[in-house]
């Protein structure tokens, strides 16, 4: 029986020799369709994949990791749920990498940790043993000490998120400032001018940048001076972003709209806003972060992260980086961090616009 292919009882199985005679090309060729197809020419290749189509070859994932000596497997820790949070990143994320990795021939060995300490035994653990390749990190932050710890062990690694430093190893990273300020600037074509901005506490790099978007915009409209006191800081929980958006809207001249860090704080505000009488999207407009399914329910506008593409080129640069791994040559060489730029998703809670005379 040929090693690539794992045989059936009564039925003779497709071998990559068969699959190279249908095509009428070489048994290399056939080899490099599958692990190297940027060495073959397009049509070529084009032939040969509808052969395994036709044929129905199903290389031996085993046989092929023994002789590469590689897993192919991509270590993940799951994040622990947070039960008062609305936001579904991690599960885009996940199914993301999946997606990711299966296409390129590789899958997720998914496992848990009480903490960063315990997600870095881990590691090391699985890479000595060689139960997977390589890893992703999920959520570095400001200080973050995972990736320093990952290079030490010397496992290939690829992180979402950046650090204070983020020398030495490869990122991928959502663009939180571009993100807000395109939530800031919907706003004010919207007819506001009093923008408010409920965030997370100082010290988080994530929401620090989202921050901080908040504030560019407004400074390039000139109304940062009107504005930077209608803001909040607060933890993420929709009771926290009720207690927050009133403490706004009680405000003497409180804000006509309010951006939140998060699609749960906007809940939050939301809430209070009906509870103080205030039609969502007439006398107070609502953008939040995140575009969860919450937020196209109840109609919220939305900040929506390419978590599909973070996945995609995370994937794409941890592979560049597996010893014996066929790369396409842009890949291989590609920057060692990428930013990419969310997108607004405008709904009835911002998109109408704002009375002048109440402006």
């Amino acid at each position: 029986m040929n090693q690539d292919q794992p045989g059936a009882v009564g039925v003779a199985p497709v071998t990559l020799d068969d699959v190279a005679t249908h095509a009428g090309v070489s048994r290399q060729t056939v080899s490099n369709v599958l692990n190297a197809p940027h060495r073959v020419r397009e049509g070529t290749r084009e032939r040969v994949e509808a052969a395994i189509a036709r044929l129905g070859y199903q290389p031996n994932r085993a046989a092929r990791a023994l002789r590469a000596q590689a897993s192919r497997m991509i270590g993940y820790r799951i994040e622990p749920v947070h039960e008062e949070s609305l936001a579904s990143i991690h599960d885009r994320f996940l199914h993301a990498l999946a997606d990711a990795g299966r296409e390129a021939d590789h899958h997720l060995l998914l496992f848990t940790a009480d903490d960063p300490a315990g997600e870095l035994a881990a590691c090391a653990r699985l890479f000595r043993t060689g139960g997977v390749d390589g890893f992703v990190l999920y959520g570095i932050d400001h200080g973050d000490a995972r990736p320093a710890a990952l290079l030490k062990v010397g496992a290939p690694f690829a992180v979402f998120g950046r650090t204070d430093s983020d020398s030495g190893h490869c990122w991928a990273d959502v663009d939180n400032v571009a993100g807000v300020a395109d939530a800031v600037d919907h706003l004010i074509e919207r007819g506001h001018r009093r923008v408010g901005f409920v965030g997370w506490p100082e010290g988080s790099g994530v929401g620090d940048r989202r921050a901080e978007g908040w504030r560019a915009a407004l400074e390039e409209h000139g109304l940062l001076a009107d504005c930077q006191r209608l803001d909040a800081q607060t933890h993420d929980t929709i009771a926290a972003g009720a207690a927050a958006g009133a403490k706004l809207l009680d405000l003497s001249d409180p804000p006509t709209a309010i951006v939140t860090v998060t699609d749960t704080l906007a809940v939050g505000v939301m809430r209070a806003a009906q509870g103080r009488g205030r039609v969502i999207g007439e006398d107070l407009a609502v953008v939040g972060f995140d575009d969860t399914p919450t937020a196209r329910v109840l109609g919220l506008s939305s900040v929506r992260q390419p978590i599909e593409e973070v996945g995609r080129v995370i994937v794409e640069m941890l592979l560049a980086r597996l010893p014996g791994v066929p790369h396409q040559p842009q890949t291989a060489a590609g920057p060692e961090g990428r930013l990419l730029r969310p997108s607004l998703v405008a709904r009835g809670s911002s998109a109408a616009p704002y009375p002048s005379s109440s402006t």
